[in-house]
């Protein structure tokens, strides 16, 4: 109780208190839910002042989008890694596909955050959906790379989409027992993964010129 009351006392002094802020919310995020978030809590757990977290975010809801950023940033990133492993364009695709997957079990409550900031928006985040370096953007630039026709804006985006759904499905539904008995006859959950992916005609070939 005392080490509460000072966290909550102690003034501002933070060096970098955005990036302490981001990651108290994580860990709140993924031990407790997002219910449990709010700015108290956060500043609770990062160790400031009630009123600490008021210089970045006006409130709970710019906190979570700034969560979301970070959790489609780290996205990004293992995706990427996993496509860089790859060599063939089918094992590119399935490779993003799996590290999809394998992120959203790793960090449950993030990801549903991130769905969560973007569901009543036109697009998912700009960083999210157009940069060159965004999870989208890999996925649309495999399909190219595989001879999809960049000048069939529409076709090239449906492919994506769909790629993109297959992978989102997967991730929502990996936990459900009706898949364990694949998942031992293919010798393990990321084969059962892997093989469900291959067996998707949209990673298997790219919508051609």
């Amino acid at each position: 109780m005392r080490e509460t009351a000072a966290a909550e006392t102690r003034p501002y002094h933070h060096g970098d208190l955005r990036r302490a802020l981001i990651d108290a919310a994580r860990r709140l995020l993924e031990s407790e839910g997002p219910t449990a978030l709010s700015l108290r809590a956060v500043a609770r757990e990062a160790g400031v002042s009630p009123a600490a977290p008021y210089h970045h975010f006006k409130d709970k809801g710019e906190l979570l989008d700034a969560v979301a950023h970070e959790g489609w940033d780290v996205l990004n990133a293992q995706m990427a890694k996993a496509k860089a492993e790859a060599t063939t364009i089918q094992d590119k695709l399935t490779s993003l596909g799996v590290s999809y997957v394998r992120f959203a079990q790793a960090n449950p409550a993030l990801y549903r955050v991130m769905y969560d900031s973007s569901r009543d928006k036109e697009a998912l985040p700009e960083h999210a959906h157009t940069e060159n370096d965004s999870a989208y953007c890999q996925v649309r630039d495999t399909f190219i790379e595989a001879g999809a026709d960049v000048n069939n804006e529409i076709d090239l985006e449906l492919a994506t989409n769909a790629a993109w759904c297959a992978a989102h499905g997967m991730a929502e539904m990996i936990s459900f027992k009706m898949f364990d008995h694949l998942k031992v006859a293919l010798g393990g959950e990321e084969a059962f993964i892997r093989a469900t992916f291959q067996h998707l005609g949209i990673f298997a070939a790219a919508p051609r010129r």
